[in-house]
Order: structure tokens, then sequence, then C-alpha cells
């Protein structure tokens, strides 16, 4: 017997839903009942094995190909989902890219790309998304952030400047929404099996591990799982929080 959740019939967004932690959050919130549109940027065929998995499963799933560093087509998609649904009551920032190196070797690009996507994507469907929220007055904002917004890592510094904006945002809105009874949370996973994080695991599997208390790295499920709670009515109480899910990573 499930958890009721008060998921059920409700209407989510998640950025970057096509492959990683982004496919894991549309499924496990479809498979509670929500209407979920996922965003996704140039990869149809790994989109469109998402939508054909869930409509196998007979899952409320649908695909759009949005750009999150475009505020106009971020703005029309939203305009459609809401002409469509007549709602959205929860949205996930998880659209994100990584381009590590040092920062002496990091190009223009290296770090355009990153600050655009990371952080300009999530005030480009946010900024969308909410007077949807603010006429229902509700809903849940998650932000995907990563340790390290606050755990250094070298060849990081783009990426983690990033995500501690991340931070800093999900804070501030969360000061500026709670009148209107949005909440707005963030989850900062660690180091999770996914193709993202693939090089660093390659290059340093073992030291990496050696950090983490847990001795794994986390599975995009478990991120999930973190989202899906605070999506959740077991989460209305909480706002402006960073969860991390990272094994108990650079603890000792």
């Amino acid at each position: 017997m499930k958890v009721d959740s008060g998921l059920a019939g409700k209407v989510a967004i998640v950025t970057g839903g096509s492959r990683g932690i982004g496919r894991a959050i549309v499924e496990l919130l479809a498979d509670e009942g929500v209407d979920v549109t996922f965003f996704y940027r140039d990869n149809a065929q790994a989109a469109a094995d998402v939508v054909a998995a869930g409509s196998a499963a007979g899952l409320a799933i649908e695909a759009m190909q949005v750009d999150v560093c475009d505020a106009k087509a971020c703005a029309d998609a939203v305009e459609r989902i809401a002409a469509r649904t007549g709602r959205i009551d929860v949205l996930v920032n998880n659209a994100g890219v990584i381009r590590d190196n040092q920062l002496a070797a990091l190009d223009d690009d290296d770090i355009r790309v990153v600050l655009d996507t990371n952080v300009g994507g999530v005030f480009n469907i946010t900024r969308a998304v909410i007077p949807h929220m603010i006429m229902q007055r509700s809903g849940k904002i998650i932000n995907l952030s990563s340790v390290s917004a606050e755990k250094g890592g070298r060849g990081q510094t783009n990426y983690a400047a990033s995500k501690g904006a991340i931070n800093a945002f999900t804070r501030s809105l969360a000061v500026e929404l709670a009148p209107r009874k949005i909440t707005v949370n963030a989850v900062a996973p660690g180091v999770i099996e996914t193709e993202m994080s693939q090089d660093v695991r390659d290059l340093a599997g073992d030291q990496v591990k050696s950090r983490i208390l847990l001795k794994r790295y986390g599975k995009p499920q478990e991120v999930a799982y973190a989202v899906w709670f605070l999506a959740s009515r077991y989460a209305d109480y909480m706002t402006g929080q960073v969860v991390a899910v990272d094994g108990g990573f650079k603890m000792e």
C-alpha cells in the first residue's frame, strides 16, 4: 500500500528530465499520479525513451524540447502546459551542465555556458512558473544544487559558483514566496552514478569513494526520493532548506 503523498492529480514540470537524476525524478513523480512534463535540450532519443517507458506503464509523461537558457522558450512552454492542465503545482529545476577544468584553463565559453544554464536557466523557468503558483496560492519549487556549492573541489570553480548561487537563490526566493503559500527548497546531491559524473568517477574513483562515509556512489533514485519528499505534503512546513543527499561526502 502506497503512502499518501498528496501528489496524485498534481501537475509538475521537470527540467533536464531525459537522463540520470532528472529521469528518475520524472518517473517517480509520474508513478505517484503526477502529470509530468519534462524539458530536454537536444537528446530527442533519450526523451522519447522516457515517454515510451511511461506510456507502457500507464504514466502521464510528456516531453518538450526547451533550452532553459532561452527565456522566451521557457515562458512559451510554461504557458502551453498551463493552458493544457489549468495549473502548475511542482517545479523541479534539474537541468544543468558541468565543464570542469583549472580556472586558468577555463575559456569564456566554459564559464558562460555553465552559468547561463545552471543559474540563468533556473531564473528563466522559475520566473515563468511563479505567476501561476501565485494565482493558486500554492506550489512547490525544488532546485537541484550540489555538494560542490559548500565543499570546494579542484577544477570546479564555474560549477561550484553556479550551485552556490542556487543555494542563495533558494533561500531568498523562499522568503519572497512564503506569503503566497509557495515553498522553495533545494536538494544537493553528492557523487551520483550518472553520465554527468562519469569522468570524475573514472579519473578518481577510489579517491572519491574514500571521502564518502558510506563508501559508495549514490543512485539517481536516491536523489529522486528527496525531491519526492519536498514535493509531497510531508514537506509542507519546510522552506528555504538545502537537503544534502551525498552519503556523508567530505565529512572526514
